[in-house]
């Protein structure tokens, strides 16, 4: 199977649309077993939140210019904070760093900017041929901390080597290992890589591993939205559960920016 930028895309929207509802919940507190609205941000069933805006906003400058262009980028970036472009009923949740980052219009370096905002976003960079260093001065627009750019640039590589047929087990051997306990699944950068990358590598279908996702908790839908762009890697689209498609809202803002 050939993996394309709309089997990650879709992977990770339908992922970030499982996990609204559920934001900032503990573990343990909840039960997620499938699309459900309303919840942590008052959402209808099927609205996708600012980790696939953001991520949008990436594929149609790509889309329009067919190369990395950080700066059309940021202006994608800054029309999505200011006037709802790439999303479904307008913007919703914005995380601190991003928001300040877009306002000062240069990103946050500071080792307390390592939240997962520009995490969220990066791998559907795996499909544009981004080089490392347009990888990292993506993720600097906002996140520009050498943490948050080498993670953006390592789950590139994730993304890519498991483009190309490697099973999430052998990328993963070290992260499945951990009991969940050892799972962290809030706000930091390097604990949302670890938790997406151990739904993968843990579970056995597009299912279970965004499900897996969500119901570690506390930033459900960016742990979901990555995983869930990784499961769509593995996957294909055409994994994820048909209810939950087609309860996904604005598929054509979507297909737009995929082109």
């Amino acid at each position: 199977m050939a993996t394309t930028l709309r089997d990650c895309v879709y992977g990770q929207a339908v992922g970030d649309a499982l996990g609204v509802p559920y934001e900032f919940r503990p573990r343990g507190t909840f039960l997620c077993t499938g699309m459900v609205g309303h919840g942590s941000h008052n959402q209808p069933v099927g609205t996708w939140s600012d980790d696939t805006s953001m991520a949008l906003a990436i594929c149609d400058s790509y889309r329009e210019l067919g190369r990395i262009d950080v700066d059309d980028i940021r202006a994608r970036f800054v029309r999505w904070y200011r006037e709802g472009a790439y999303t479904v009923d307008g913007l919703f949740d914005i995380g601190g760093t991003t928001a300040r980052a877009l306002d000062q219009g240069a990103g946050c370096a500071a080792g307390s900017d390592n939240g997962n905002g520009s995490l969220m976003r990066t791998v559907p960079l795996a499909f544009m041929d981004a080089t490392d260093e347009e990888v990292r001065a993506v993720s600097a627009i906002t996140h520009a901390h050498p943490t948050s750019t080498e993670a953006c640039v390592r789950m590139v590589r994730v993304a890519r080597v498991l483009s190309a047929g490697e099973s999430p087990a052998a990328v993963a051997q070290e992260i499945a290992a951990r009991p969940v306990e050892e799972v962290r699944s809030g706000g930091y950068v390097l604990d949302t890589f670890d938790a997406a990358l151990w739904c993968l590598a843990t579970t056995s279908s597009y299912r279970d591993c965004v499900l897996a996702a969500v119901n570690l908790g506390d930033d459900t839908d960016t742990t979901a939205a990555v995983a869930g762009a990784l499961a769509g890697i593995v996957y294909g689209a055409e994994s994820i559960p048909p209810e939950w498609l087609d309860a996904l809202r604005e598929k054509n803002v979507i297909e737009h920016c995929l082109g």
